[in-house]
């Protein structure tokens, strides 16, 4: 029970690597928040879940929003011990493409969700987070190395990389712990989202070639890896990033 007690909130907690955590999360002990904005897949996490947590839906990119997650969980729970920003990843309706092709608004609407609500969802809820509170930032490998198409979801990853030293540093006199999760290729619905159905194993197969423990990372890994990040286990960590991606960026295979 490395958590327990512990008041939590997961932007993006209600499903993929978001609800990995959450679940994660409740099994050390933690209760609080999560946030989606599908009101759906909300009330099956809660359910889930169980009472002990509650589902808000909102939008990250919205600042009244974010004001309302952190207003509405210190309502119902008290002050806030641990943060995991992981609410990101893919736009509705905004295909990936390199930089010749993507447009000024679809720029606008990635870097808003995958930087900026990011810098913003820290800052809203800094009036109540405990000091000595931890936060999680959710990065991405995709920080480090190129991938065909997301040039855009990099650069802003990178900058979320950059943030958890930053904050850290900002946040040193209220000993608020900020450090960065970097997943690899997670087993999530997002699959589904880019690919027809028939095709979504065979290319799930195709990145299990590359990762050199032989298998696709589960939402569960990263949970573990979280539940460390927002324990006292990891007080002496601070503005660091931990990569979870089966071994992908450090080793490389011959076949």
């Amino acid at each position: 029970m490395k958590l327990k007690n512990k008041v939590a909130v997961i932007t993006g907690g209600n499903s993929g690597i978001g609800f990995g955590i959450a679940e994660a999360f409740k099994n050390e002990g933690a209760v609080g928040a999560i946030v989606g904005r599908n009101q759906e897949t909300l009330d099956r996490s809660v359910t889930a879940l169980g009472e002990n947590f509650i589902g808000i839906k909102a939008d990250v990119t919205k600042m009244d929003h974010l004001e309302r997650i952190f207003k509405d969980t210190s309502e119902k729970f008290g002050k806030i011990d641990t943060l995991v920003v992981n609410a990101g990843g893919a736009v509705e309706g905004v295909a990936m493409g390199s930089v010749a092709v993507t447009s000024e608004s679809d720029y606008d609407k990635g870097m808003d969700l995958n930087l900026k609500s990011v810098y913003f969802t820290v800052q809203k809820a800094l009036p109540y987070i405990n000091d000595g509170g931890s936060i999680v930032l959710i990065g991405s490998i995709a920080g480090h190395q190129a991938f065909p198409g997301q040039s855009l979801y990099a650069g802003a990853k990178a900058a979320v990389i950059s943030f958890a030293r930053g904050f850290s540093l900002d946040l040193l006199d209220r000993k608020i712990r900020v450090n960065v999760l970097s997943p690899g290729t997670i087993d999530t619905p997002v699959f589904g989202k880019f690919l027809p159905a028939e095709h979504v194993e065979h290319v799930k197969n195709l990145w299990v070639d590359l990762i050199p423990v032989g298998r696709i990372g589960q939402p569960s890994d990263i949970g573990k890896a979280a539940v460390f990040l927002a324990s006292d286990e990891s007080s002496f960590i601070i503005g660091t990033e931990i990569t979870s991606d089966g071994g992908v960026s450090n080793i490389t295979i011959l076949k």
